[in-house]
């Protein structure tokens, strides 16, 4: 159900909505893939190798049509209506608001999420085995995903008392990840502080404010908007050296010290299969939600030279990558 101030935000867009609409009146010869996301630095070069890896040719025998709300999350609803309108065969979306948003846009058009957190809890599936309704994809594990954080943090810095943890209480996941992150930290004796962060001005404030707690290390919850921000915090956290792991591959890459979490490559090349088996004429609801395969540990060392933290040999040798 779309909000008046988003039904007159598409009318303004120039998007001519229909409460009935499945976006299937305009017939293509060649489908059209929707693709909505919240921010435009998604790598989507594994999605189209997976259509290719398939034998589909962007412009040949399918078409791409990509719309990113840039971190400004309130224009998805909009974009998922815009993607309907163009007919669109299949959307492919990744994170719990961009997913909500095509649901409250369609519940005709299938939906191909590649990665959220927890699919049942957020409604979008009714089991993984039997999805029902139109909407099916690939789960991340994001709360055991955290926990583990921990015990990484843990394995460097064996005196760690106090542990930040930055989220999004936005975020449908937050309260799981906390709670689970907490049931961790108490067995090891660490206490946990959250930090609640909407926009980058949030972000500067809660990482400034670590260090004058006495906060030794950071770990960052998985979110769309903190993905988007992973530069801001990567960057912050150096600045205060702050040793801080993230879910997200490119965090290490940004300059945080580590990045622990599923690799969103594979999740997005995998997200083929289904748009294949939709267009060969699946139902959705029968095509069970996938768990993830592959899990990748990067350590920026140079970052760890940087702020004075030894990352012992057995962690180094379990990394899947090592920057120097």
């Amino acid at each position: 159900m779309l909000s008046r101030r988003q039904v007159v935000l598409a009318f303004g867009a120039g998007v001519v909505v229909s409460p009935h609409s499945n976006g299937q009146q305009k017939t293509n010869a060649v489908p059209r893939i929707g693709v909505l996301l919240s921010t435009s630095s998604v790598r989507l070069e594994p999605l189209r190798r997976g259509l290719r890896e398939l034998g589909y040719v962007e412009g040949k025998n399918i078409s791409l049509e990509f719309r990113a709300a840039e971190g400004n999350i309130d224009r998805l609803p909009v974009l998922a209506i815009e993607l309907v309108n163009l007919g669109v065969a299949v959307i492919v979306t990744a994170g719990s608001t961009a997913i909500r948003a095509a649901r409250g846009a369609t519940t005709t058009i299938p939906i191909v999420f590649a990665g959220t957190g927890d699919p049942v809890s957020n409604g979008f599936v009714a089991s993984l085995a039997k999805p029902g309704g139109n909407t099916t994809g690939l789960s991340m594990m994001t709360t055991e995903t955290s926990a583990k954080h921990l015990e990484f943090l843990r394995e460097y810095l064996p005196k760690l008392s106090k542990v930040a943890l930055l989220g999004n209480t936005n975020s449908s996941t937050h309260d799981a990840i906390l709670e689970k992150v907490r049931s961790t930290s108490q067995r090891m004796g660490i206490a946990v502080v959250p930090f609640d962060v909407h926009n980058s001005d949030d972000v500067e404030r809660s990482i400034s404010a670590m260090r004058m707690q006495a906060i030794r290390a950071m770990i960052v919850a998985s979110d769309a908007f903190l993905f988007s921000a992973g530069r801001q915090i990567a960057e912050l956290a150096l600045k205060y050296r702050l040793p801080a792991i993230s879910p997200f591959m490119n965090f290490a890459e940004f300059g945080g010290l580590m990045s622990h979490g599923n690799d969103l490559a594979d999740l997005w090349r995998r997200s083929a299969a289904y748009v294949d088996k939709i267009l060969k004429g699946a139902n959705p609801a029968d095509l069970p939600v996938e768990q993830p395969t592959k899990f990748e540990l990067v350590i920026n060392l140079k970052t760890a030279n940087e702020i004075g933290i030894k990352i012992p040999q057995s962690l180094l040798l379990r990394a899947d990558k090592v920057i120097e």
